[in-house]
């Protein structure tokens, strides 16, 4: 098979499909890769690494799309590339459809077939393609709540761990997944006080077994959202329902009520966040201010530490991928019922019934599209 790999065109997105090392396995394998010049160089993988590793390079995006069997990218295709992709063309990368009706509308037109990173399963119930990216989101997003309760950026002026003498700040995690844990995570080590609210009462058990007393552990309802937001100087929004808009659970009362100079961060801004105030933003323009709270938004947080966030997530991918070029998108996803869940749209169809219930689109089942 022939796998093209992009330059990524989204806003400061530094982020590329496949690594070299990742190049070098499928040219192991017997396949052909074709990367657009400079799509890894932003983060140290120049043309000549991926020719030494077996690729071929291109000239152009327009190339790529042109030649390649498998587009293999990382985030969802922007207008331009929508229109470059085509009827039997297989597209691996993250789509996030559910809050996006004009790529879907895109990719349904194309006609090609596209199978979504984040809602590709594991025997485990787990999302192990959005892991890896959860994993680097939850720990940014204290790394960056922290910057922006500075007061030079517009924070309360407020040092998350405190010092001797000086409270802490409050932290509240709102989800106790994989990025929530992360958050956590960081900001128990940067010793704020911390609150994960979530409503799975065995995951909260799991948390406090982890991290012991220095968590607070909360179930999750309205009045506890309200009671812990309303209190925090940092609120990161950490909720994920697979392939659906994410639920709005903090509202524009709630954040009314938060101090002025306090941050939320949405994780959950990719289906479409769980704040009612948020709005996606970008690396070059990350923050706005409603009512007198910071908000961070950014859809790609991952592509602020895009070398890092690269080969965490080609070490999640790249088995599929194989899998994928090996046996055909056809019998891939027949021999794979995880991958299966993967499949968001094929020939015009939406596969993926959170998807097709967000956008009112006709659902139509994987096994059926495919003829299965």
């Amino acid at each position: 098979m022939l796998i093209g790999v992009p330059k990524e065109i989204k806003n400061h997105e530094y982020r590329v499909g496949l690594t070299p090392s990742s190049v070098r396995e499928l040219v192991h394998h017997g396949h052909k890769v074709l990367v657009e010049s400079k799509a890894g160089a932003g983060i140290g993988f120049d043309d000549a690494t991926y020719q030494a590793a077996g690729a071929g390079i291109a000239a152009s995006a327009a190339e790529v799309f042109g030649q390649a069997e498998m587009i293999v990218k990382v985030k969802e295709p922007q207008p331009v590339e929508c229109k470059m992709l085509r009827k039997g063309q297989l597209l691996y990368t993250y789509l996030h459809l559910a809050p996006d009706p004009e790529q879907t509308e895109g990719l349904l037109k194309s006609g090609c077939t596209a199978i979504a990173y984040e809602t590709v399963t594991s025997a485990r119930g787990g999302l192990p393609l959005l892991a890896p990216m959860s994993e680097v989101a939850g720990r940014m997003s204290v790394q960056v709540g922290a910057h922006y309760l500075e007061k030079a950026q517009g924070g309360a002026g407020i040092l998350l761990g405190g010092v001797p003498g000086v409270r802490a700040a409050n932290v509240v995690v709102i989800g106790g997944g994989i990025s929530g844990t992360h958050a956590v995570r960081m900001a128990l080590g940067m010793e704020a006080v911390v609150t994960v609210i979530d409503k799975n009462l065995d995951r909260l058990r799991e948390l406090d077994e982890v991290f012991g007393s220095s968590l607070n552990t909360i179930y999750s309802t309205v009045d506890a959202i309200e009671q812990y937001v309303v209190e925090a100087d940092l609120v990161i929004g950490a909720v994920l329902v697979p392939g659906a808009a994410a639920p709005k659970l903090v509202t524009r009362n709630m954040i009314k009520k938060m101090r002025p100079g306090s941050v939320v961060v949405d994780i959950a801004i990719d289906q479409g966040g769980c704040f009612e105030t948020s709005h996606a933003t970008t690396h070059a323009d990350p923050v706005y201010v409603v009512d007198g709270i910071t908000h961070y938004c950014v859809a790609n947080m991952p592509g602020a530490v895009a070398r890092t966030s690269t080969i965490a997530l080609n070490n999640a991918t790249l088995p599929f991928a194989v899998a994928l070029a090996n046996k055909g998108a056809r019998k891939a996803l027949a021999d794979d019922p995880h991958l299966l869940n993967g499949l968001n749209i094929h020939d015009g169809q939406v596969t993926y019934k959170a998807v097709a219930d967000a956008l009112k689109h006709k659902y139509v089942p994987a096994q059926q599209a495919l003829g299965m």
